[in-house]
């Protein structure tokens, strides 16, 4: 009786194991990276597509299973790399994407493959991380569902992915000659903002542009159809990869209901118009409980900054209205583009949902202050942390620190903080107008907990902030503290919230303010810290991290190929 009783508890874990390890796949993906002209403001143009499309296919996965994307780089003239923003990489930090960082770019007429697992439910993103190409349209969604059997804490009836962005006309080539040219061009207000990939230029402001560049008929620039059923509740997956902008979205006479941040809960709220930064996800749950017998406007507006961008739309469809049928009102014209406070309310609104709280260690080991300011280099316009003007090494890091190719990089590392911050005045123009360019990193120790404080300055224009959305790859963060003015190192941190922050990996930081993190430096590998504002990030607003890189496994060659890596390429 008792072998019997033994074989049926083996039995019984025996099976416990196979239905409880099926619920992994394995996702396969086969893309193609090219040119192609599209039209999706109605300006024709080069766009780069994956597979003839733009934004990219949305990858749907479940928590724990396996990505595999081979991607061929069909660009014919240009390098790639993509970078699955949000995901962390663990156990494969050569996959995050990140050219300069943890690979070589992808050369043209090769095929790379990438394979990692989304080990968290949430929405995320993925992007062009070469150059400026992201502004190009390289870009794509991530949506990660939960293992079978499990809830979120909020319920709907349908689900859908939305990615705003902001749209040039000038080739990413050209906005990088004039951000590196002296004198300095600056890429100026972008043309359009975009709703899945689908905007409106009013093709009379360019009545000189040849004959069929610019086409209002053209259908793939009618505006984007969210079409809802009456009474249903949609959860919208908004994701922000704008190159510029920061962006307010409003459904015409709807509330918003915030339930998700960057993959995690949040204490749910009620906006009418949510704050998107580049770089950011947000999950709303909308209820179509509106008069039901006419469609609504969807809008989207520049925020943050003075500009001359008109505000994208959408059509919020009733069904069974036609979905081409314009609402009968003028479209909401959005909240003023100086309204801080608002902004500000809406950051210090986010806190991690009562029911998944992550507890957040109460002290750190190390605080590192990034004073970010406008500078200049031999002439040429740059961005600054503690007066370092970031720069890529042409050897990845994570490369060359497996393999102790140390020369290919500075190794005096940038300073925690800079020399004089007390003193510091961030209500004025920089006085030490010079900066320097460097290509040094930050050496973590393994574990240890790490305080950012992101403080932002006036830029070399008189009386002049900006909003920088910075982004940590490889990482989430808690946001402990928003704070207006000059960080006080001895009094700030007692204000900070350790009790329900959010965790985040893309978060603000508001004009002449500062922005705390905290962060566990448990992830092996080399990761980057950045702006991203492309050409923020371009002109050198970034850093890059280091840890447990004693830990990481061997290096595939696959990554291996630029720089001082070739001689891991065997002809």
């Amino acid at each position: 009786m008792k072998d019997l009783t033994l074989i049926c508890a083996i039995l019984l874990v025996i099976l416990s194991l196979k239905y409880s390890t099926v619920e992994a796949k394995i996702r396969h993906y086969r893309w193609e990276v090219k040119y192609e002209f599209k039209s999706p403001d109605c300006y024709r143009k080069l766009v780069i597509t994956i597979n003839g499309k733009s934004p990219g296919p949305t990858i749907r996965a479940q928590q724990g299973d396996t990505i595999v994307i081979d991607l061929k780089n069909g660009l014919l003239t240009e390098n790639v790399a993509i970078h699955w923003h949000g995901i962390r990489q663990i156990g494969t930090p050569w996959a995050d994407g990140t050219e300069g960082v943890t690979q070589c770019p992808v050369l043209p007429g090769d095929t790379f493959r990438y394979k990692f697992v989304v080990d968290r439910a949430g929405t995320y993103l993925y992007h062009a991380h070469y150059g400026m190409q992201r502004e190009a349209g390289l870009y794509g969604s991530i949506q990660v569902a939960l293992p079978d059997g499990e809830n979120e804490p909020f319920v709907y009836d349908y689900d859908r992915s939305v990615i705003l962005n902001d749209w040039y006309h000038r080739s990413t080539y050209e906005q990088a000659a004039g951000l590196s040219s002296v004198p300095f061009v600056w890429v100026g207000d972008p043309q359009s903002l975009l709703i899945e990939g689908r905007g409106r230029f009013n093709c009379s402001r360019t009545p000189d542009v040849a004959s069929g560049v610019c086409n209002m008929t053209n259908p793939e620039c009618s505006p984007y159809v969210f079409t809802v059923v009456p009474g249903k509740t949609y959860r919208l997956r908004i994701g922000s990869l704008t190159a510029l902008a920061a962006l307010s979205f409003e459904i015409e006479g709807h509330n918003m209901t915030v339930v998700e941040a960057d993959g995690h809960y949040v204490e749910p709220f009620v906006v009418k118009n949510l704050y998107v930064y580049s770089g950011e996800t947000y999950s709303v749950l909308v209820t179509a409980n509106q008069d039901p017998t006419r469609n609504y406007w969807v809008v989207t507006k520049m925020v943050s900054r003075n500009n001359t961008t008109p505000n994208g739309f959408g059509i919020f469809n009733y069904y069974p209205n036609h979905p081409r049928r314009s609402p009968p009102t003028v479209p909401p014209s959005g909240p003023w583009w100086n309204d801080v406070d608002a902004r500000v309310n809406q950051s210090l609104a986010i806190k991690s949902h009562r029911d998944y709280v992550h507890p957040v260690p109460q002290t750190s080991d190390r605080v590192i202050i990034l004073l970010n300011t406008q500078n200049r280099i031999n002439g040429s316009v740059k961005w600054s942390i503690n007066n370092v003007s970031f720069t890529l090494p042409h050897t990845p890091y994570l490369v060359s620190l497996k393999h102790d190719l140390l020369h290919t990089f500075e190794q005096t590392p940038p300073p925690d903080v800079i020399n004089g911050y007390e003193a510091y005045d961030i209500n004025i123009a920089p006085p030490n107008v010079n900066a320097t360019s460097s290509n040094s990193l930050y050496r973590l120790k393994f574990n240890t907990t790490v305080d950012i404080i992101l403080q932002n300055a006036n830029t070399l224009n008189v009386n002049n902030s900006e909003t920088h959305p910075w982004h940590l790859h490889g990482h989430d963060f808690w946001v402990v503290g928003y704070g207006d003015g000059k960080f006080n190192a001895s009094e700030d941190p007692k204000r900070y919230n350790l009790v329900n922050p959010i965790m985040k990996n893309t978060v603000p930081v508001h004009p002449y303010g500062w922005t705390a993190l905290r962060f566990v430096a448990d992830n092996p590998g080399v990761w980057a810290f950045h702006c991203h504002i492309e050409s923020h990030f371009y002109m050198g607003m970034g850093v890059v991290f280091e840890e447990g890189i004693e830990k990481v496994t061997k290096l595939p060659s696959s990554i291996m190929g630029c720089g001082d890596t070739r001689r891991f390429i065997k002809p």
